[in-house]
């Protein structure tokens, strides 16, 4: 008796019947015994002096590769008589059009780490930083993920910030005043980003990332970055922020994460996952309504071989270096009102939220994913750039991006 259990065929059984007619001999047990022949062991024709004995055996998907992983554990050596072999080679054409279907599989998971197919996933923290070892292995099981009410990490922005001493706390932060692209950062954007009390604070409860027109560092504008690298680092949770956007047009605030692994595989390859992005209104491309924010998934052009990323009434983008997807979203009163964005990260989909509302989701289907490894987050305050198409309304002085806490649960 062989029990075949994947994602897509739950369970199918075959009986094997050594008797009189092989007819009875299901297309499950044809497709098992070929791959049995081809990758695990070799066929003997000669007749079984012992009954077929096989255990119960369960493949967790249709890969070659996790097939032969679970075939090569088999100890009995099988015997088969010649007319069943012939009776295979007879049936050739019709077998390999039902191999295309099973191998196919559509939608099974990947092959490049079997584990990651079943089990529940938890998640703990040691010193800021969070593993994600995997409960008992059962191949019918799918990946589940339960999000909780642990605060894990957070900053509520507290503690008022003084002159002299970093403005964010350097247990939880980096500031960034390094540019890494030639004495700029990248996407075209205009300003530079320093540690000054000017562009970074911490006041009433509030941290406050402020963009000034001011000539620095061969820059026609100063502002702020921040960054959790090294810090703080995770694999899934929910992750929100509480935030009111900075009111000026060609302003760029952005709530966002980055893979740990950027400095050995780069960027896209990473992947990025962008909570908030707010101010490309101004361009033509866009909608014209201030309101207009929006969320992307961003990875490099070899992930997601396999997967459609075509996630409805969403936009799409390969640009031959990366491929994103982007929902987008009107909100009101976007420089009046505090609103939350939140994304809660499983290993099975990235939903994002608006003020408790979900707006995206995006569902991780794929052959490989930079999604299933540690990111940290990054708060930022850009002027101009490609989002606003360089663009920078006329008489800008400053304008302040303000965060009330960054929170992440699991």
């Amino acid at each position: 008796k062989i029990i075949l259990t994947n994602s897509t065929f739950k369970t199918a059984t075959a009986i094997i019947n050594w008797l009189e007619s092989p007819s009875k001999i299901v297309f499950q047990s044809i497709f098992f015994l070929l791959l049995l022949s081809r990758y695990a062991i070799n066929i003997i024709e000669v007749k079984p002096t012992t009954p077929l004995n096989i255990d119960v055996i369960e493949i967790p998907s249709c890969g070659i590769i996790s097939i032969k992983k679970v075939l090569l554990k088999i100890i009995n050596i099988i015997s088969f008589e010649s007319k069943f072999k012939l009776y295979m080679k007879s049936y050739l054409l019709s077998i390999l059009f039902f191999l295309l279907l099973l191998i196919s599989c559509g939608g099974s998971k990947s092959d490049i780490n079997d584990s990651s197919l079943s089990g529940n996933y938890n998640q703990n923290t040691n010193n800021n930083q969070v593993n994600n070892p995997q409960g008992n292995n059962s191949s019918n099981q799918t990946p589940t993920y339960s999000f909780g009410n642990e605060l894990v990490w957070s900053d509520e922005f507290d503690e008022d910030s003084s002159f002299g001493v970093p403005a964010v706390s350097p247990d939880k932060w980096n500031i960034e005043t390094v540019a890494p692209d030639n004495g700029s950062w990248y996407n075209g954007e205009l300003q530079y980003y320093t540690d000054k009390q000017d562009n970074i604070k911490v006041e009433d409860g509030l941290l406050k990332i402020t963009a000034k027109r001011e000539n620095f560092q061969g820059k026609l504008y100063t502002s702020a970055r921040i960054n959790t690298q090294d810090k703080f680092e995770f694999t899934y949770g929910r992750v929100e922020m509480r935030a009111k956007l900075p009111n000026w047009e060609g302003m760029w605030p952005a709530f966002w994460m980055l893979g740990a692994n950027i400095d050995e595989i780069s960027w896209p390859n990473c992947g990025e996952l962008d909570i908030l992005e707010h101010g490309d209104y101004v361009k033509e491309s866009t909608s014209n309504d201030p309101g207009l924010i929006s969320s992307a998934v961003h990875y490099g052009p070899q992930d997601y071989s396999r997967q459609t990323t075509f996630v409805p009434n969403k936009i799409f983008f390969d640009t031959g270096q990366e491929r994103f997807v982007r929902a987008e979203k009107i909100i009101d009163n976007p420089f009046e009102e505090y609103h939350t964005y939140a994304i809660q990260w499983a290993p099975d989909k990235i939903q994002f939220f608006i003020d408790e509302e979900m707006y995206f989701e995006f569902p991780m289907q794929s052959q490989h994913s930079p999604f299933d490894k540690p990111f940290f987050l990054l708060l930022n305050l850009a002027v101009g750039g490609h989002w606003t198409d360089g663009y920078v309304a006329p008489g800008f002085t400053s304008a302040t991006y303000e965060i009330d806490y960054v929170r992440v649960y699991q």
